[in-house]
């Protein structure tokens, strides 16, 4: 029975090491809508997915090989040839900060990009100006904000805790997203076309490497791994138009997760019971992007806290939030705070021991543009001078230039509106 078996498994090893390459790359998509549709059928748990989807996201077969007869380059240029909607959302508090990067690693690295932009008007709206060295322009919206009727699906649907603008400020941030979609559905009926692609991010978002081409996952929805407090990382999304349509529509969703019975979700587990009441297939990977915020938190972190990168980190940090400080955590510090946490909630990628944690109390103290300058490099560094050093007539000749190279709507104040609000009559 022994010998029996044993050659069995000889003829086994024999038949797989003969198999046609071509074939498994055909059983590969199949396995993954396997293991999907195994997800998808089970009972919303906001944490007891975690522990899967990691397993299977971490496995580079199914966030690199669904292109399995294109080499890399020839993947690249096809993307590049491609059409694609680059989603900007947000509010430009420190856009002098994150748009240079976002320049520099997504729209001049993809330059047939579309850009859309959906954000709010505030005093901080004319750094916006700086995408004027955008390749390609398509809609431009900086809206004045209105509140949003809140209705007893939402306050049922949704938690506030941890939204420091409570159940408005979660519907705002929807409305932003789903408003960038309303524009890319606009210009693809203006144009008579549709996209390929659409890559949503944020405003706030720096960004210490470029967006690889293996982001782009033919039929699924990808996301940053880390982050996820219980849901999935909501703050970057990349997807084709069908994937990214349910993606997007942040608002428009919550009456039917309403009716069907979902209640009290934070904004991530809310964007994973959405993906998966819709029957959208999502990956997760590391990003190398983080949201560069001003929001203070305890350090260190206790078990449901919030930690906040260094932008020193040389990983891919994956939407983290993060600070321009002075590290204070780092190696096995580091290790264990990401250990501290409850599992599924706000870890880091450590990066190879290369995480470095913030103490984020107190604000980010004197010198921290030095800082800045020294890890963003001397492009980024001279972009965020420029910036701060607009004077009103420079301001809205930026945004006029911005205006002319908008191929699809414009709907926004005038520069000169802009521009006084942020820097008066300089």
């Amino acid at each position: 029975m022994v010998e029996s078996t044993k050659k069995t498994d000889v003829y086994m090893m024999r038949w797989v090491s003969h198999l046609d390459w071509r074939f498994l790359s055909l059983l590969i998509p199949t396995f993954s809508l396997l293991v999907f549709l195994s997800l998808s059928l089970t009972p919303v748990n906001p944490f007891s997915w975690f522990g899967h989807l990691r397993s299977v996201t971490l496995n580079h077969t199914f966030t690199v090989d669904f292109q399995p007869n294109r080499t890399e380059s020839a993947w690249n240029d096809e993307l590049k040839r491609s059409r694609m909607a680059v989603c900007l959302v947000g509010g430009a508090r420190r856009f002098e900060l994150t748009g240079p990067s976002i320049v520099k690693m997504i729209l001049k690295v993809y330059p047939n990009a579309d850009l859309f932009l959906h954000s709010p008007m505030d005093k901080n709206a004319f750094k916006l100006s700086l995408l004027k060295v955008a390749p390609r322009l398509a809609s431009i919206r900086i809206f004045v904000p209105k509140p949003i009727p809140e209705t007893e699906a939402h306050a049922r649907v949704l938690t506030v805790v941890g939204s420091p603008s409570g159940l408005q400020g979660l519907l705002q941030y929807f409305n932003l997203v789903e408003g960038c979609l309303t524009l890319i559905k606009t210009y693809q009926t203006q144009k008579n076309f549709t996209y390929d692609w659409v890559v949503r991010t944020r405003v706030d978002g720096y960004w210490n490497a470029p967006l690889d081409p293996s982001n782009f996952v033919p039929g699924h929805y990808l996301v940053p791994l880390e982050s996820t407090y219980g849901g999935l990382n909501d703050r970057l999304g990349i997807g084709d138009l069908n994937t990214s349509t349910v993606a997007l529509s942040r608002l428009s969703i919550l009456p039917k997760l309403d009716s069907l019975g979902f209640r009290n979700l934070n904004s991530e587990i809310t964007f994973k019971t959405q993906l998966t009441t819709q029957h959208i297939p999502f990956l997760a990977k590391s990003v190398p992007f983080c949201v560069l915020t001003i929001r203070e938190f305890v350090f260190p972190p206790p078990k449901w806290g919030v930690p906040v990168a260094a932008i020193s980190s040389p990983g891919t940090l994956s939407g983290a939030y993060c600070w321009p400080c002075k590290p204070v955590c780092e190696g096995a510090c580091a290790e264990n705070v990401m250990l501290s946490f409850e599992k599924g909630w706000s870890q880091i990628d450590l990066g190879n021991g290369t995480l470095q944690l913030c103490n984020a109390r107190g604000g980010w103290g004197q010198g921290w543009e030095m800082g800045f300058d020294r890890v963003a490099g001397e492009e980024l560094a001279a972009e965020r001078k420029r910036v701060m050093a607009l004077k009103m007539e420079e301001c809205v000749d930026d945004f006029n230039e911005m205006k002319r190279k908008v191929s699809g709507v414009w709907d926004s104040p005038s520069p000169a509106e802009i521009c006084k609000l942020g820097l008066g009559n300089t």
